[in-house]
């Protein structure tokens, strides 16, 4: 194996060396051929997909075993997309208008459904693509007799692969596993949720030739250049290793962090919180001891099912949080779905501009119903926690006041019912230039801004973030951004309220500095983030 230097997109930040283990797999070929009996062949289908389902609630429960609800969900979602009317019902026409064998209409089925998926603009939904594909493969799979890919029994080795299915992740002994790379995927791949939650080194979108790959050949994968370098030479494999030994030590003193206030040399403190996107995730905010939830993303309750989430099973989340969480502060955001996060149960229309359109607080005014729901799940959960619940894509004060409606005619129910309820700290967010524009009067209406970094330099800068063409234009740290950022802490302690920011620029250690002299009152970041940014606040003067 010739010596090799190929750089990849980093998932997670962090260096391994070790061997390689090439998983090249072989498709199964599949030809279209015509059938006689074709209530015979949608027959096989059925029972195959009856398999597919019950090896998926094998591997739901090793996940579940291994590697926690989290990880294991993804599983749950799989079961669903074998139960979805629409997935099926393309097998089953083509079968019976077309003649066509199962294996064949399988296939077409799941590239066409994955091609959908892989074109919409939400990150998290283009990642599901693969899952549309890893069922599909399943269930050809079944129909061909073919067996699942064992890697159990591997020995520690850098996976090397074309992509990774979350199957063939579950079925892998997680201490033997130094590092991913895959040629495709993304950072919203099951492969990249679990390097992140295992803390080891993962690249995607890697351009390496697989068939000249040989198992065994030492690499390392440096997760802060995004390099695969194979064949290393011992200058490389010191300077590896000495990064590898900087990291443990760097985690070490980390770790003494814990428990101490965040605050800078002079006494500024600083609330340091914790983003998170499911009720597992509380785990790691807990472990990396974030002072509270300044973001979780409720839409997740709503996204990969064929219905809306009940009052109920909204409830048992909030409670769930809350409960695990103690006195420390827990932010929910509302739902925040739109054109390009689709739920066909909500009847959303495909949009030529889903970013300006018929999204978050849009859909919840126009569709009070789902709303109330949502908010009487809230205000009952609130009596197990400090909660405080966020609006967001806020643009006009009439929004706060239709808001405030809505919560006092749930207020007024509960109360009627006899229900025990509380009612929240109420923010909004900031992510919107008009928003920011009436953030002085806004500031009088509610008791927190939470400034969402993402949205807001993408709408002030008039440039979609997605759109890697634009790339050489999108600057995070733009002066108008910036200063929008400055009025908006302004004007809420103007008014006696407190201003985090929950975006991206939050866990920017390049402008932690910036916000601290800006009087920024809480940044809420990933939960690996926690730590280093408390180190650097705590650090500053």
């Amino acid at each position: 194996m010739a010596k090799m230097n190929v750089c990849g997109k980093t998932v997670y930040k962090a260096v391994a060396r070790g061997p390689i283990l090439v998983l090249d797999k072989q498709e199964v070929q599949i030809t279209d051929a015509t059938v006689a009996d074709v209530e015979a062949e949608v027959a096989r289908v059925v029972a195959a997909v009856d398999k597919a389902k019950a090896q998926i609630a094998t591997l739901y429960e090793k996940a579940l075993e291994e590697v926690g609800e989290e990880s294991a969900a993804i599983f749950e979602v799989h079961q669903m997309m074998l139960e979805d009317d629409e997935y099926l019902d393309s097998i089953y026409g083509m079968i019976r208008d077309e003649g066509m064998n199962a294996e064949f209409a399988v296939q077409m089925t799941g590239n066409t459904f994955s091609q959908i998926f892989a074109t919409m603009d939400d990150d998290y939904m283009r990642a599901r693509a693969a899952d549309i594909l890893d069922i599909s493969s399943r269930v050809i799979r079944v129909l061909t007799n073919q067996e699942d890919v064992n890697l159990s029994d591997c020995d520690p080795s850098i996976i090397v692969a074309e992509d990774l299915s979350p199957s063939e992740t579950v079925q892998m002994d997680k201490s033997k596993i130094l590092a991913f790379v895959t040629v495709q995927g993304s950072t919203n791949s099951h492969t990249a949720i679990l390097a992140r939650m295992m803390n080891i080194p993962a690249l995607v979108m890697t351009p390496v030739e697989l068939n000249q790959l040989q198992n065994g050949t030492e690499a390392i994968v440096d997760g802060f250049t995004g390099e695969f370098l194979l064949e290393p030479s011992e200058d490389e494999i010191a300077k590896a290793d000495e990064k590898i030994n900087a990291e443990l030590e760097k985690r070490r003193m980390l770790e003494a962090l814990k428990g101490l206030p965040t605050e800078t040399k002079s006494g500024q403190q600083v609330k340091l919180y914790a983003n998170i996107g499911s009720v597992e995730d509380v785990e790691y905010v807990l472990e990396n001891d974030a002072e509270g939830i300044g973001l979780f993303r409720s839409e997740f309750l709503y996204l990969g099912r064929c219905d809306l989430p009940t009052e109920e099973e909204q409830y048992n989340a909030y409670k769930k949080v809350l409960t695990a969480m103690g006195d420390r502060r827990v932010i929910i955001r509302t739902l925040d779905i739109g054109a390009d996060k689709q739920a066909d149960y909500l009847n959303l229309d495909k949009e030529e501009n889903p970013a300006l359109g018929y999204r978050a607080i849009r859909i919840c005014l126009t569709q009070p119903e789902v709303f109330k729901t949502q908010i009487r799940a809230l205000l009952r959960a609130a009596v197990y926690g400090k909660l405080a619940v966020m609006y967001p894509m806020i643009i006009s004060p009439c929004e706060v006041e239709q808001i405030k409606e809505v919560v006092a005619e749930v207020e007024a129910e509960l109360k009627a019912e006899g229900v025990a309820y509380a009612i929240p700290e109420q923010g909004i967010m900031i992510e919107t230039p008009a928003s920011v524009m009436m953030s002085d009067e806004l500031a009088q209406m509610v008791e927190f801004f939470s400034i969402g970094t993402n949205d807001l330099t993408q709408y002030t800068l008039a440039i979609d973030r997605q759109n890697e063409k634009l790339a050489p234009f999108y600057d995070a740290h733009h002066p108008a951004v910036l200063r929008m950022i400055q009025m908006v802490v302004d004007n809420a302690h103007k008014h006696g309220i407190w201003a985090g920011i929950c975006g991206e620029l939050g866990a920017d250690m390049e402008l932690t500095d910036t916000f601290l002299k800006m009087g920024v009152d809480e940044l809420s970041v990933a939960p690996g983030a926690v730590l280093p940014i408390r180190k650097l606040i705590r650090d500053a003067e």
